[in-house]
């Protein structure tokens, strides 16, 4: 693997560590994404698209439709498809962008929050009982340190052609 430790090397050893440990965090969360899918009736590419558009409009930044196609890799057809079914299943709702009304913009609806909260508050209590212990500090390193791969995350899928 390109990441393998040398035992000469303890700065690698522990950034060789923190991928493994980003590689383990990835596969448990796509194991519990997937479990939230089939309870839900989601498609692998429903619950990518709510994601996506929980990303966004949690950062202020809602996505369109097209936006979304593009972020996805689908056609406009594939994302007008998509964006109808979560509609009509309370999953996202559509508004005018607040400058410029001709833009619609897509949000995560209420019922669609509701039922995510349901699904993901007790994992959200596990992971408060697994960090309480752990000084606040060390908390605030943690989240310069998720901030820092989800920026090395970013350039690298920029690099990929993938412009979002």
């Amino acid at each position: 693997m390109p990441d393998e430790p040398h035992a000469e090397d303890p700065r690698g050893a522990l950034e060789a560590q923190m991928s493994a440990d980003l590689r383990q965090l990835n596969a448990e969360s796509d194991q519990i994404t997937r479990v939230f899918a089939q309870r839900n009736n989601l498609t692998a590419n429903d619950f990518r698209a709510l994601l996506y558009v929980m990303v966004a409009d949690s950062q202020g930044e809602p996505l369109t439709a097209g936006a979304l196609g593009h972020r996805m890799q689908v056609t406009g057809g594939a994302v007008t498809h998509l964006v109808e079914r979560l509609i009509a299943s309370n999953h996202i709702r559509r508004a005018s962008h607040a400058a410029d009304r001709r833009k619609v913009m897509l949000h995560y609806d209420d019922h669609g929050m509701a039922v995510a909260r349901a699904f993901f508050a007790p994992l959200g209590g596990h992971m408060r009982d697994a960090i309480a212990d752990l000084p606040d500090a060390d908390l605030e390193a943690a989240h310069r340190v998720f901030e820092a791969m989800c920026g090395a995350m970013q350039t690298y899928s920029e690099a990929l052609g993938d412009d979002k």
